[in-house]
C-alpha cells in the first residue's frame, strides 16, 4: 500500500466527512442513543468542516494518491474556545479510516501536526480526548503530550485535556 500525506482543502469536504462518520462510528456502542446523535451531527455538518479548514492546517492521508483514509487539522494559536488558550495551538479531529487502523497513520498525522506546529513558531500544542478512545490516549502519550487536567464531561464521557510544550522536544 502507498500512502500519501497532504494537504486538505476544501474540495475534500465530501471525503473529511465521510471519512469521520466512518472512523468514529464504532463508538456508537460506548454512546448513548442521544449523545451519538449529537455527535453524529457535528461530524455529518459541512460547517464543522468549513470552519476547521480556514482556521486551521488540515492534513490528510490517502491510499495510492485518491481516497482519503486519514485526517487531522492544528489549529493555529490565536483561535481559543472554552477548552483552549488563545496562545495555544491545538489538535483537531485525528481520524483514521478503521479498515486502516495499526498502521501508523495517525501517529504519523500527530507527527506532522507537532512539526508543522514548531514551523509555524508555535510552544504549545494541546488537544483533548475521552475515556472511550484508549489507543489515542496511547499514541498521545507515547509522543509526549501528558495530561493537564480532566475537563467538563462531553457526550456523558471523562474528557481530559493534553498539551506538549514544543520548546522541551526535539
Amino acid at each position: 500500500m502507498n500512502f500519501t500525506y497532504r494537504k486538505g482543502t476544501k474540495t475534500d469536504l465530501y471525503e473529511l466527512k465521510k471519512l469521520a462518520i466512518k472512523s468514529w462510528s464504532p463508538f456508537k456502542q460506548s454512546l448513548t442513543e442521544d449523545n451519538w446523535a449529537n455527535l453524529k451531527r457535528t461530524i455529518e455538518n459541512d460547517e464543522t468542516y468549513e470552519k476547521l479548514l480556514e482556521q486551521s492546517h488540515c492534513i490528510v492521508c490517502t491510499k495510492n494518491g485518491e481516497k482519503i483514509i486519514g485526517m487531522a487539522f492544528l489549529v493555529s494559536s490565536g483561535h481559543p474556545t472554552d477548552i483552549y488558550l488563545k496562545e495555544w495551538s491545538y489538535i483537531r479531529l485525528v481520524s483514521v479510516d478503521p479498515g486502516y487502523s495499526g498502521l501508523g497513520i495517525g501517529r504519523t498525522l500527530t507527527t506532522m501536526c507537532m512539526d508543522l506546529a514548531k514551523q509555524n513558531g508555535e510552544d504549545i500544542i494541546a488537544l483533548h480526548t475521552s475515556e472511550i478512545m484508549d489507543k489515542a490516549r496511547h499514541l498521545y502519550e507515547s509522543l509526549g503530550f501528558r495530561v493537564l487536567k480532566e475537563i467538563d464531561h462531553r457526550l456523558g464521557k471523562r474528557y481530559w485535556l493534553y498539551k506538549i510544550d514544543l520548546k522541551e522536544i526535539n
